[in-house]
Parts: C-alpha cells; structure tokens; sequence
C-alpha cells in the first residue's frame, strides 16, 4: 500500500470517528473529498504579488530548541511534499539558526519570510540586517511589521517620522526584500495599517471557534480581500485557550491546539475557505506534519460538517473574545 493510501484511510478513519459512518459516507458521496488526492499541497498565488505559494506554510518557531539534524529532516519532508513557504523571526530563540542550514539547500526555490517588532527605523534596519546575516540570504522574499495591535503604539509609530517603515521603504530599494507585510491579532490596528500604506500581505487569525463566537476576522479579511493582498492565516488548528489548570503539551503553544485529526481537517478545511493564500500550522513538528497530511485533503464544508464546528465553536473559549 502506497503512502498515499495510507493516508487516505487514516484520514477517513479519523473523520468516521468524529462525525461518524453515515455522515462520512454522505459527505464523500456529495464532495468526493478523497478523490485524486496525491499527497502534494497545492498551491495558490499570494494576492497581487502573483507568487504562488503551498496552502501550507511552515513556521520556522516550530524548529526552536530542536537539534540541527532534526531541524533538516523536518525542512526536508516539507519541501519533498510541496511546501515552499517558510516563515521566520529572531523572536523566535534560535528558530533562525537552525532554520539557516535546513533551508539553504532549497533557498533559491523557497519563499523566505521573516518579519520584526521593532518601530524605529534604527532599531528594524539593525534587526533586518542581523535576520539577513543568520540566515545567510542576500534578500527576504516577504518581511513583515510583526505582532500590531496598538493603532497608537504601533501604527502610528511605525509611519512616523524615523519610524520603521522608513526602514523597510529603504530596504525594498536596495534588494533586501522584495515584497512587504505585516502581523496582527487586532481589527482596529489591522485596519488602520491597511489604510495607512499599501501592502502586499496581511498575517491574521484565521479560526472558527472566532468566527462563529464574534466574527474577529470578518472586517479585516473584507478589507484585504479588496485591496488584494495576499492574506496569510495564522490559528487556523487552533481550538481554544489552554483551560485553566490544563497540562500545556505543546511548549510552542499558547492556546490549545487541535490534536484530533478529523476535527483538524474540519478546521483547517474552513480557514482555507476564506480566500486565504496559505495557512501556517502551530509551531510543533508533530503538528506540522499532520497539517501536511491533511491539507491536500482540505476542501469546502458541507452543512453537517460547518454544524460541528459551530458546535465545538459553543463549547470553546475562543483565542479573541471580542471582536
């Protein structure tokens, strides 16, 4: 039995479980969900960029604290199943270093993204430049404004007179990058950057459990969907903040990831429903490497199978309460 096979079944199984024999068998028979699956993610071109790049991304934090040949292992099977899509910051320990040596086999066909949270143009030149050296890459593909949320704070200081967009402008001149994004998990901030400047890419929480409690993402995702940009999501197999008390398995993790495999295919297969380009898994290797599983499974919901998650969305405590 090929891979692939194995695949299938273990997906199909999982899904069996979750929704159970009937509601699997009506499924396949109205989205033959399995049909031509050949264990290659697609890809999807990134908003007016026109860069393709695979529906799932790979979130170099996931590499933080491993050793180096596991770190390329890792990058290896990523590429080998169509991943070409990898995203990096120094915030994230040595994710950066062991990211430099596991990618630079495969560089000249990868989208490298790296991002800062600095504000001031001294501070994001200086950041970009070390990115730049410890990851032995005369360019990124993408850098990005990291973690807005502040209009205040951070917007407007970042388009301020010596702020980092100065940086960044200056940046794109000389090579050093080729197209510019940004991170955000708040509306207001998300919104106000949008309007303040072009972008080409918008990194945001896109997650059921959000979207059917408050809508978080219905406004900003609007917004860049009209001025085509790329739209990269993050938290798409999230399922809820850790419950307090509860044993945090996942060290990369702030919130409680979905561990089950059919309700993880229910909800990525929704994120990528949103028009996004791709979707970065949470940052741990066994996670990532069932997101690779079952993406190219992924396809739109039917109505019993939005029910359960709308159902799960009920019992959850979502990531962002309020809209």
């Amino acid at each position: 039995m090929e891979r692939r096979d194995v695949l299938k079944l273990g997906a199909l199984a999982a899904t069996k479980v979750l929704l159970g024999q009937s509601s699997v068998e009506a499924m396949m028979s109205k989205h033959d969900v399995y049909r031509n699956f050949d264990g290659k993610i697609p890809k999807r071109k990134l908003g007016k960029t026109g860069v393709e790049l695979s529906i799932i991304g790979m979130g170099g934090l996931a590499l933080a604290g491993t050793e180096q040949e596991k770190a390329n292992t890792i990058v290896a099977d990523a590429i080998a199943s169509g991943i070409n899509y990898f995203d990096v910051a120094p915030s994230y320990a040595d994710a950066q270093q062991r990211l430099c040596p596991a990618l630079k086999p495969f560089r000249d066909n990868s989208f490298l993204a790296c991002k800062s949270t600095m504000r001031d143009k001294a501070g994001l030149e200086r950041e970009l430049n070390e990115s730049l050296k410890a990851l032995e890459t005369d360019h990124f593909d993408l850098y990005q404004l990291h973690a807005i949320k502040d209009v205040e704070k951070d917007v407007k200081a970042v388009f301020a007179k010596d702020g980092a967009m100065e940086a960044i402008i200056k940046a794109k001149k000389e090579g050093k990058l080729k197209y510019i994004g940004f991170t955000a998990h708040s509306a207001e901030a998300a919104l106000a950057a949008m309007h303040a400047f072009e972008f080409d890419t918008i990194m945001y929480p896109i997650n059921f459990a959000c979207h059917f409690r408050n809508g978080f993402e219905n406004e900003v995702l609007a917004e860049a969907k009209k001025q085509n940009m790329g739209i990269l999501a993050i938290k798409a197999m999230a399922q809820q903040q850790w419950p307090k008390g509860a044993e945090k398995k996942y060290k990369n993790c702030w919130y409680e990831p979905i561990e089950d495999a059919g309700l993880a295919r229910l909800a990525l297969s929704w994120s990528l429903s949103q028009g996004i380009t791709s979707a970065l898994p949470p940052a741990d290797e066994k996670l990532f490497r069932l997101a690779i599983e079952l993406a190219p499974q992924c396809k739109p919901l039917n109505n019993d199978e939005l029910a359960i998650l709308r159902q799960r969305a009920d019992q959850a405590n979502p990531l962002f309460p309020l809209g």
